[in-house]
């Protein structure tokens, strides 16, 4: 582990750990058992890109975070599997005019601070991690996400351009 970052991380699905640190996502929503167990309280920690990520909820991220003004890199661009950069967790609270508060509780979260992805297995609840492995390759469907017959209109000749979905994706849970 460097030696400048927190020895605590919280791991959290792609894309919204990517949005943390790159996108203004300044709320990460838990429940109230997942903050107890995970003891989770106020310090600044390190995000780690878990391994999972569905093509499912990275459509539905896309899709939600837009709104916000946030444009999520092609999935095979996420790091997974890694610390991805630190940010300090100042309150943790049951509501917020955040566009980003989905509840039941929220990590009020500032300061984002990129870094070069570290290779990590991740933990549920904040915990203790070490350098390990390689960061995760992309999987089949990440590579050809987009492309071929989905139910995208991507332009490939403009990469600056938000994704359109033709119908809103379907959300992958509850």
């Amino acid at each position: 582990m460097r030696q400048d970052l927190p020895p605590i991380a919280l791991s959290v699905r792609q894309p919204s750990a990517w949005a943390i640190i790159h996108g203004g996502k300044d709320i990460e929503n838990r429940s109230l058992g997942s903050v107890r167990a995970g003891r989770m309280d106020c310090r600044t920690i390190c995000i780690h890109a878990a391994i999972g990520l569905k093509e499912a909820e990275y459509n539905w991220s896309v899709y939600k975070f837009q709104p916000n003004g946030v444009m999520i890199p092609r999935p095979d661009a996420l790091p997974r599997r890694a610390i991805i950069g630190t940010v300090d967790v100042v309150d943790i609270v049951d509501h917020s005019d955040s566009p980003w508060f989905g509840g039941p509780m929220g990590l009020v979260l500032q300061n984002p601070t990129p870094i070069d992805p570290i290779p990590c297995t991740g933990e549920l609840g904040y915990f203790e991690w070490h350098p390990d492995g390689d960061v995760a390759e992309p999987l089949p469907w990440m590579r050809k996400w987009g492309r071929n017959g989905q139910d995208l209109q991507t332009q490939d000749l403009f990469d600056d351009l938000p994704t359109a979905f033709k119908t809103a994706p379907p959300r992958p849970y509850k």
